[in-house]
């Protein structure tokens, strides 16, 4: 990138380890390989949790495994996410595994899920399929980036109205009963015969 192009967050050396790149590669991967130590392991995130009494919680987890690893580990909470898909090609979507993790860890500790939520509908479902919370990305960035704050307020304010709407359409009187619903009631309506 050019050097007066640099990402906000990034000042000084990372930023100037940003606009590197390595024998005509990616700078991204250049400051990526910079900045990360590929040797991070779960010892690592143990460690953390004894130095810290703060809320640690773990994004990225794909697998019914790192979930278990991540609950010795003593987190918090984990984030079933796929990064929204940049991060690799064909990664398994967050919300195909997120039933399976939620059923691996139970109520041991708290799951939220990202990657690919759009609308009050993908809120729903995700937590139908056992999301303890719902992380957003892109919208908000798109809302921020059309109208700064006011747009992040009504982007928010949208997905709430949808969610509250999906709510009531799917025989629901708050958040906490999406969780008795099954994906499956939610991706065939025509299943279900009443409104509890």
């Amino acid at each position: 990138m050019p050097e007066h192009v640099y990402a906000a967050h990034f000042r000084g050396a990372a930023a100037i380890g940003a606009q590197r790149s390595r024998d005509g590669g990616s700078a991204v991967a250049t400051h990526t390989t910079e900045m990360f130590d590929p040797a991070l392991s779960w010892t690592d995130i143990e460690w953390l949790r004894q130095q810290t009494r703060l809320p640690l919680i773990v994004k990225g987890i794909l697998a019914r495994e790192d979930a278990v690893l991540a609950v010795r580990s003593g987190v918090d909470a984990i984030v079933v996410s796929n990064h929204g898909g940049r991060q690799l090609d064909g990664a398994v979507p967050s919300m195909r595994m997120l039933p399976e993790i939620r059923a691996t860890v139970g109520d041991e500790i708290e799951v939220l899920v990202d990657s690919g939520v759009r609308s009050g509908t993908d809120v729903l479902k995700a937590l139908a399929a056992g999301a303890d919370g719902v992380l957003l990305g892109r919208p908000i960035l798109y809302g921020l980036a059309v109208s700064g704050a006011a747009g992040v307020s009504a982007v928010l304010a949208l997905l709430r109205e949808e969610l509250e709407t999906d709510l009531a359409l799917a025989g629901c009187r708050s958040v906490a009963e999406a969780a008795r619903l099954t994906t499956h009631e939610l991706s065939n309506p025509t299943g279900r015969t009443s409104a509890s």
